[in-house]
This record gives C-alpha cells, structure tokens and sequence, in this order.
C-alpha cells in the first residue's frame, strides 16, 4: 500500500533551507564542516534521519534556535537518510557546491528561502520524498522592467558585476 502526502517546511524569516539526501551517519558532521569553512559567518542548524540500525535524527548547527527547527522539520519529514540544513547571513548559491561535493550527499532536493512543501510516499518500509512544491507558481513572463530589475538586484547583491 503506498499513501502520498505532504509536509510543510518550517521556514523561519530570512532563512533558507536546504533538504536533500545522504546515505552515512557521518552526515551530519560532514555538513557542519561543508557550511562552517566555507561561510563562516553563516548561522545555521541542520537535522538528518538516520535510516538503519538506531534511526535517530542526528543535529548539528551553530544556532540553537535553527537547530532546533531544522529538527523539527526532519522529524516532520521522517524520511530516512534525509537531511534539513536552515542558512542564516548566507545564501544556499554560497554552500550548494561544497554540499554536493561532500561524500556521503545523493541529492538535493530544494534550496530556496520561498515556502517548501515535502512530497512524501509511506509505504510499509518507511518514508520516502517523492518531490518538492517550491513557492508559488508562474504568474507570467518577465517585461523588459523585470529583466532590468533582476540584473539590478543582482549586481546589487554581488553576484554579478
């Protein structure tokens, strides 16, 4: 038997989370490492569900209050092997790369500051994410004032010269 549902993110205001999938227990210490060295200004909390043998949600973070809801969110998820990470003063574009390069990381799922839905399938096994519904939907296309609003916005924040 397979039920669907979704789960929604705790998202707290001006954070970004990031949720994706590890496969090792030493998850949890390889991603503090990925986010501390490379944006050590970076406030942040982070939950993974371990999937075998104890399956606990293991945390880690140098925020207690974003810790505590990155565990929450996992525990909402209860997923296994699925990771939650909640960035404060820094941006997912900042760490996404580091993430991905860490050994025991299959894949990410979402990285956005937007309200996030979880898609989950729970069969007798367990839990499982399905897929991500990222903010809201397209309302149209983009004028000449928004291309110019977007290139503004990004050379205002550093990201493009």
């Amino acid at each position: 038997m397979l039920e669907m549902q979704t789960v929604r993110m705790e998202v707290p205001p001006d954070t970004n989370i990031i949720v994706g999938q590890s496969h090792f227990i030493k998850t949890a210490e390889d991603l503090y490492e990925a986010v501390a060295t490379t944006v050590p200004q970076a406030k942040f909390g982070l939950a993974f569900n371990e999937s075998s043998g104890a399956c606990l949600t293991r945390s880690e973070g140098n925020d207690q209050t974003l810790r505590d809801t990155a565990v929450r969110n996992a525990q909402s998820l209860a997923c296994g092997h699925t990771f939650v990470l909640l960035l404060q003063n820094a941006y997912p574009i900042n760490v996404l790369n580091t993430i991905r390069n860490v050994p025991e990381v299959c894949s990410i799922f979402c990285a956005t500051a937007n309200a996030v839905e979880i898609i989950i399938a729970q069969t007798e096994q367990g839990r499982g994410v399905l897929g991500v519904i990222d903010g809201s939907s397209p309302k149209g296309v983009e004028s000449q004032s928004d291309v110019a609003w977007r290139h503004d916005l990004l050379r205002k924040i550093g990201y493009k010269r």
